[in-house]
């Protein structure tokens, strides 16, 4: 997920103008490939003023990976809590994760592409990419133990490395049905710690109109 372009450069504060630019240019060209020059050329204000807010690009990059992460969070959770059952919010996993891929913006995962492209023993970033980790597979060991997984912080795992390939493949391909070859594989972990998905019942709906039926209609009702 990237941060919109504002709409109005005006309403917005330096530090927002900043912040938008930086995450496009981060997002599009890399982080070591965008200076400052460009990204102070790209939110409209002066060199002085990036350094008055942020101290230095370092911190600038900081601020991008916390709000990204934050906002990457607040969609994907909500993607995945709209089901009632444990084990459906589980499934929409990789739906969710399949249309993110599909937008023209997809370029990965920001955390994922930060360490990739900075020394490996950089421990900020690297610290960023751990806590935004935690807190999503915290969720999803969550749901693992409420649908039954005797062992659900090590399903949550599993699920999170078939996340994380299913990310950076479909970044490298540019074909969101990667995400289909992950749903199935997960689905596969899914059923052998938590029993198969309970299957849908067909139930046939007649409505009564007169003296007649007036239609009939298939439901598929989840036991």
């Amino acid at each position: 997920m990237t941060a919109a372009m504002p709409q109005d450069a005006e309403k917005t504060t330096p530090r927002d103008r900043l912040m938008d630019a930086a995450t496009r240019l981060f997002c599009k060209n890399g982080i070591n490939a965008t200076g400052i020059d460009a990204i102070v050329a790209e939110a409209g204000t002066a060199k002085t003023t990036l350094y008055k807010i942020f101290k230095s690009k370092g911190d600038l990059v900081e601020a991008v990976l916390e709000t990204e992460g934050k906002s990457w969070r607040s969609w994907f959770l909500g993607a995945i809590e709209t089901p009632s059952a444990p084990r459906e919010k589980l499934d929409a996993i990789f739906p969710a994760l399949k249309k993110w891929f599909g937008e023209e913006s997809y370029t990965g995962c920001v955390f994922i592409n930060a360490v990739g492209e900075h020394p490996k023993d950089e421990t900020r970033l690297r610290d960023l990419t751990i806590q935004h980790k935690t807190f999503v597979l915290k969720r999803i060991g969550e749901l693992a133990g409420a649908a039954g997984a005797a062992r659900p912080d090590a399903l949550a795992h599993q699920i999170g490395l078939l996340m994380d390939g299913a990310i950076v493949a479909a970044m490298v391909t540019r074909d969101p049905s990667v995400a289909d070859a992950a749903d199935q594989a997960a689905k596969a972990l899914l059923d052998a710690a938590c029993g198969p998905a309970k299957p849908k019942r067909k139930r046939t709906v007649v409505l009564q109109g007169g003296a007649a039926a007036l239609a009939k209609e298939d439901l598929s009702v989840v036991e």
